[in-house]
């Protein structure tokens, strides 16, 4: 008999979560001893944030969440669900990000597999009702913190960027990025249900996603080669391979476009 977490549901996310059977563990699995800091340093994040650590075994209960959840949702950080964060979706949203969680976790279980789930980072856009009561664009980012036996995935970090400062369009696709440099998927149409998904190497390398996350974060190039500790003229040629892998002109038109296509 399952447990009663996870028993079927008519909410449209964690009926898309129900669709990939055998995805999700069925005991509890303790966290690997790591730092949260380390999984959040993996993401891509400009703008205002919160996390939540999402424990597939005691889906309806409070789960760990920052406290700034309370600051951008207007959430109390010890009584935060899974539910009421998708509460805060926008109706219009809601049947994508359904359908994006799904298609990503099939891809992770079919083609993928999931001996590499904690390899992949999931990357989607959605608005969310915020504090005040509007609707900001947010990226969704989800990677697995824990596993069992068999890979099936019991305990995820999802961290929600607020990117309306930067754009305020969905392009409605799924990125899947290899944390680690590997093979990629990127813009995936999860409407199409004959689209062919093909994974590719990822468009940047590890420096070069470094030197994008600084470049979002305003960082100059002065500023970078001394964190890095390379030459500004290195960094300016990392820069320019940047800008042209990216098919962009301008470092604002290369941070909108990463994140609104999830490239890293």
């Amino acid at each position: 008999m399952e447990p009663e977490d996870l028993q079927p549901e008519k909410n449209l996310i964690h009926r898309a979560w129900r669709n990939v059977p055998d995805f999700f563990a069925r005991q509890d699995i303790s966290l690997p001893h790591k730092e949260i800091d380390e999984f959040i340093a993996n993401t891509f994040s400009t703008g205002a944030a919160y996390y939540y650590v999402l424990d597939f075994l005691n889906i309806r209960k409070p789960m760990l969440v920052s406290n700034s959840v309370e600051r951008i949702l207007g959430l109390d950080p010890t009584a935060t669900t899974i539910q009421s964060i998708i509460e805060r979706g926008h109706p219009e949203d809601l049947p994508f990000a359904a359908r994006a969680e799904e298609t990503a976790l099939r891809i992770l279980n079919n083609q993928i597999g999931r001996e590499q789930v904690r390899n992949y980072k999931i990357s989607y856009c959605g608005r969310l009702r915020t504090r005040d009561g509007s609707y900001r664009m947010f990226n969704h980012q989800a990677l697995v913190l824990a596993t069992d036996e068999a890979n099936r995935v019991a305990k995820v970090l999802s961290i929600h960027t607020d990117i309306s400062h930067i754009t305020n369009r969905n392009n409605y696709k799924l990125s899947l990025l290899h944390l680690f440099g590997g093979e990629s998927f990127l813009n995936i149409d999860v409407f199409d249900e004959n689209n062919q998904v093909v994974g590719a190497p990822s468009l940047f390398s590890g420096r070069e996603i470094q030197i994008v996350r600084m470049l979002a974060e305003g960082k100059t190039s002065v500023e970078m080669a001394e964190i890095l500790g390379i030459s500004q003229h290195t960094v300016k040629n990392h820069r320019k391979n940047i800008l042209k892998k990216a098919g962009c002109k301008t470092t604002g038109q290369l941070v909108s476009k990463v994140l609104a296509e999830g490239l890293v």
